[in-house]
C-alpha cells in the first residue's frame, strides 16, 4: 500500500464538500432569513467552508509531492491545467470562506441578509471550479495514464506457467 498515491484519496473530501456547500449555505441561509435559527447557527457554514478549504490545502500539497512521479507519464500542459484549475478552486474557497464569516460579524439584518446570499451564489461557483478540477485530474488518471506511474510491473505469468508445466 506503500505505493499508492495519497491524493486521490484527500481529494474526494474538498470536492464532496463544494457539492454539498450550496445546499448546506442555502439551508442556513434561508434559515436566518425566516428566522428559525439565531445568526450564530451560521457558525456551521463557516465551519463547513474552512474545512473544505483546509482539506483542498491539503490536496493541493499531495497532488505537488506527487507531481514529479507522474510527470514522465503525463503531459506537462495536462498537469499545469489541473494545477491551475486546483488554485482557482483554492482561492475561491477561500474568499467564500472569509465572505461567509462576515455573516457572522455583521449585525444589520439587511447586510446579512445580501453576505449570505453572496455566500450561496459564491459556494456554487466553488462546486462548478471544484467539478471542473476534478474533471482535470480524472482526465489525467484516465486519458493522460497518470496512474500507470503507480502500476507494479507484474509478476511475469509466462514463466509462472513454464514452472507449472
Amino acid at each position: 500500500m506503500g505505493s499508492m498515491p495519497l491524493h486521490p484519496a484527500i481529494v474526494h473530501l474538498p470536492l464532496a464538500l463544494a457539492i454539498l456547500m450550496p445546499l448546506v449555505a442555502t439551508g442556513f441561509a434561508w434559515a436566518l432569513w425566516t428566522g428559525r435559527t439565531r445568526p450564530r447557527a451560521w457558525l456551521a457554514v463557516v465551519a463547513f467552508q474552512a474545512l473544505l478549504v483546509g482539506s483542498s490545502l491539503v490536496a493541493t500539497r499531495t497532488g505537488e509531492a506527487e507531481e514529479e512521479r507522474v510527470e514522465p507519464v503525463v503531459q506537462e500542459s495536462a498537469l499545469h491545467q489541473h494545477e491551475e484549475l486546483a488554485d482557482q478552486f483554492v482561492w475561491a474557497g477561500g474568499l467564500t470562506l472569509v465572505l461567509a464569516g462576515l455573516v457572522l460579524v455583521v449585525r444589520r439584518p439587511a447586510a446579512v441578509r445580501v453576505l449570505a446570499s453572496g455566500v450561496v451564489a459564491a459556494t456554487i461557483v466553488v462546486a462548478a471550479l471544484g467539478l471542473r478540477d476534478g474533471h482535470a485530474g480524472g482526465q489525467l488518471v484516465y486519458v493522460h495514464g497518470a496512474a500507470s506511474a503507480y502500476a507494479q510491473p507484474s509478476a511475469q505469468p509466462d514463466a509462472h506457467r513454464e514452472n507449472r508445466e
